[in-house]
């Protein structure tokens, strides 16, 4: 009788912080560099096991975050506290973790989230300050904030969000293109504003498109009749292009209690 062995595993929840704007974005790529990547490098270093490092979702290149949460099985038990120091150690200073704990074995980063907080970063100032070119939008065109803030909230509520979502015809857009926007709010900040969105989900790009479309209005190039008009329409060459990557951070995901 072969001997069994016990393959017991031990579940961990993440929660990570980056600079995105040298990497490929958060999801393995084949030639180029990627967060997602460093980070299974420096756990397969450390636990000596092949573990998978999987995220609440992708971020695209360039694009930040405060609150990314990811999760990884193993067989053994480890100890986080040495975990937590010698993953910062190892990890480029543009990565950190900001936190690590055991996870029930049902824990999922990416099935179990509820809603997620993104926010975008808008300059509207004749220069960006040299400390914020990486992490704002410069946007140059004249904006109407009451316009922005009006275009806003049409953006909340329950829609089908095709025409604002790359990657239409496939992944989870082509399964269910159907997302709620439960805020979003338009904030004054230093030299402009923050885009703050909370849903219970995001498609591909859809914040950045979003923000796209916002920015057409705000600034007179599209009317804002024409929002309705892209959710009937259900058709992504329709809208217009997405706002950069840099203004983007993923802040916060939500998950249920406890877990």
């Amino acid at each position: 009788m072969p001997v069994m062995h016990d393959m017991t595993a031990f579940n961990y929840k993440l929660i990570i912080a980056y600079d995105g704007t040298a990497y490929s974005g958060w999801q393995m790529q084949p030639n180029a560099i990627s967060i997602q990547e460093l980070f299974e490098n420096a756990l397969h270093t450390l636990t000596r096991e092949k573990v998978r490092l999987i995220g609440s979702g992708r971020t695209d290149a360039g694009v930040h975050a405060r609150g990314q949460v990811a999760h990884f099985k193993c067989s053994k038990a480890l100890d986080l506290g040495y975990l937590f120091c010698a993953l910062n150690g190892i990890l480029p200073i543009d990565i950190r973790l900001l936190h690590i704990e055991s996870a029930p074995l049902t824990f999922h980063a990416q099935r179990s989230a509820l809603r997620k907080i993104y926010h975008y970063n808008l300059c509207f100032e004749p220069v960006v300050l040299p400390f914020d070119r990486l992490y704002r939008y410069h946007f140059r065109k004249a904006v109407s904030l009451d316009l922005l803030q009006e275009a806003a909230r049409l953006f909340v509520g329950t829609h089908d969000f095709t025409s604002f979502a790359n990657s239409g015809d496939e992944g989870a857009c082509r399964k269910n293109p159907v997302r709620t926007i439960y805020r979003l709010d338009v904030v004054k900040q230093e030299q402009g504003v923050r885009l703050e969105f909370e849903g219970n989900g995001f498609l591909y790009k859809m914040v950045r498109n979003i923000v796209g479309m916002l920015l057409n209005v705000a600034s007179g190039k599209r009317s804002i009749n024409e929002i309705e008009t892209l959710f009937q329409a259900k058709d992504r060459r329709l809208a217009p292009q997405s706002a950069p990557a840099q203004g983007l951070f993923l802040m916060k995901v939500f998950y249920p209690h406890p877990q």
